[in-house]
């Protein structure tokens, strides 16, 4: 009886990682951490999510999401524009913001709706940036949104109506850069790479316990507490299904991100849900978290899977006045660039302070969701073909904020599922137009098509198979004016 108690035991643990080669709970080191399978199911399959910067950054509505930094910097644009506005910092600081943070329009429901009629599969909010504004109910960091301005647990609804929609929820993390570590050194705090400068003619260098947590000026062993207590927090009320970190990941000792790691993974154990962790420059070891390129990515397919984040706008990832949007064309062509090389993107949207996304931003996340309705199997589930694309338009190297690149008509981009290849063409050609797929050419090592269709489209599509590639004729309407799906079913 015993015997079966004890494989019964070993059962139903071994089902609780998901089939994971160690059902042990994870141990606060790398061996043991690097057990963990870092790139879950979910989020290969996924390739698209929609995440928002939003807090008090809001507030000011000018420059960008810097503005809690640069206000405190003389002679700098966001300076010049606080002394306007708000008079001198030590009159009006940062924290001052934080009563006129209401979010008194913020719906969850409407967000988590918008977001998945984008055709996000995972979304979520900047849980808390540099400045040390917690939107979630702490029981850590007094400045957060159930204490202070809105008086509202928004990380809990926000999480809620994504779970309640079948999608994964994202917290993104950048508390790192919030620890001031020159703050004894006020002659190098131009040059800090803590997100508040020390600086003692202003409240960044304020003594007042309150203020002092929020500016980051505490000793550095309690800000490391905090950050893996708040991290737990987050993982025990919110249950985030991917945790993301904006960088400088190096200011934390490697045995709170080990406590951490060995917490969200055991975790998950119970939960019997993947988690996903992602780290920037190295910061993590790859063996427990992915690569992120911050508005960038690879330039090859990689055997690793890993992430971009890209912001909606052409400027600031938080709301400023006069904000200028890309294109929901560029998006595209961004998504399917990525995915080619076994990429995801997670595409940021920045909300207003009173909770509204604004019409123009709603207008693009829609225009996106209805290209993925028509083009989505192209998308979901999809893994990098034996080559990502072809066409003139080249990406010279891999790596974070690149410039931007144009894609046309004769740039093509490739993703398989099962015994389909997917051709992403990132351009309409016009009507009756030949098209070759080159990747295609029977002098190359790939299968023979037996079938080829456009999505969206009706018509039939002849095609010839040669040693040049497929070729076509597009069809004698135009399927978009943005990229265009070619679908192979292959033998």
């Amino acid at each position: 009886m015993m015997k079966r108690i004890a494989v019964l035991i070993i059962f139903v643990t071994c089902l609780n990682g998901f089939g994971q080669s160690y059902a042990k709970p994870y141990a606060p080191n790398w061996e043991s951490l690097s057990k963990y399978d870092e790139t879950a199911e979910w989020f290969k399959d996924a390739k698209f999510g929609i995440f928002a910067h939003w807090g008090v950054m809001s507030v000011p509505a000018y420059g960008n999401d810097w503005y809690p930094r640069n206000m405190h910097i003389e002679g700098s644009p966001e300076y010049e524009h606080h002394l306007s506005m708000y008079g001198y910092p030590s009159k009006f600081g940062y924290h001052d913001f934080v009563p006129l943070f209401k979010a008194e329009k913020f719906d969850a429901d409407e967000w988590a709706e918008l977001f998945k009629k984008a055709g996000a599969k995972f979304a979520g909010l900047v849980a808390e940036h540099h400045d040390g504004w917690s939107n979630w109910d702490s029981k850590i960091n007094p400045w957060n949104s159930k204490a202070m301005g809105p008086r509202k647990d928004i990380m809990n609804e926000l999480g809620k109506a994504i779970h309640s929609r079948e999608m994964k929820f994202v917290a993104t993390f950048h508390k790192e850069r919030n620890l001031q570590v020159n703050r004894y050194k006020p002659g190098e705090w131009k040059n800090d790479i803590s997100y508040f400068p020390y600086n003692p003619k202003m409240p960044t260098s304020s003594n007042d316990p309150l203020l002092a947590q929020l500016y980051g000026n505490i000793p550095a062993d309690k800000f490391y507490e905090n950050w893996y207590g708040e991290l737990k927090e987050l993982i025990d009320n919110y249950s985030p299904d991917l945790i993301y970190f904006d960088g400088l990941m190096s200011k934390i000792p490697e045995k709170f991100k080990q406590e951490f790691i060995a917490y969200y993974f055991n975790n998950a154990l119970k939960e019997n849900k993947q988690v996903v962790i992602t780290h920037k420059e190295g910061e993590l070891p790859k063996s427990v978290s992915i690569e992120d390129l911050e508005k960038g990515r690879m330039n090859a397919i990689t055997k690793d899977f890993w992430l971009t984040d890209e912001t909606i706008s052409t400027g600031s990832w938080s709301y400023t006045e006069h904000l200028t949007l890309k294109s929901a064309n560029e998006i595209i062509d961004l998504l399917a660039d990525i995915i080619s090389k076994n990429g995801v993107l997670m595409l940021n949207v920045s909300p207003m302070a009173n909770g509204i996304i604004p019409k123009d931003q709603q207008d693009m996340l829609l225009n996106i969701g209805t290209w993925l309705e028509v083009n989505g199997e192209a998308v979901y589930g999809s893994r990098a073909f034996t080559v990502f694309g072809e066409g003139p338009t080249r990406q010279e190297y891999s790596g974070m904020f690149m410039k931007k690149i144009t894609y046309g008509a004769q740039d093509i981009r490739y993703t398989t599922k099962g015994d389909t290849v997917y051709a992403i063409v990132l351009g309409w050609p016009g009507e009756n137009v030949p098209v070759v797929l080159s990747a295609f050419g029977t002098n190359k090592k790939v299968p023979k098509v037996k079938k080829v269709s456009i999505l969206g489209n009706d018509e039939d599509i002849v095609f010839t198979q040669d040693a040049e590639g497929i070729r076509i004729n597009t069809p004698p309407v135009k399927v978009d004016d943005k990229a265009y799906v070619i679908k192979l079913e292959v033998k």
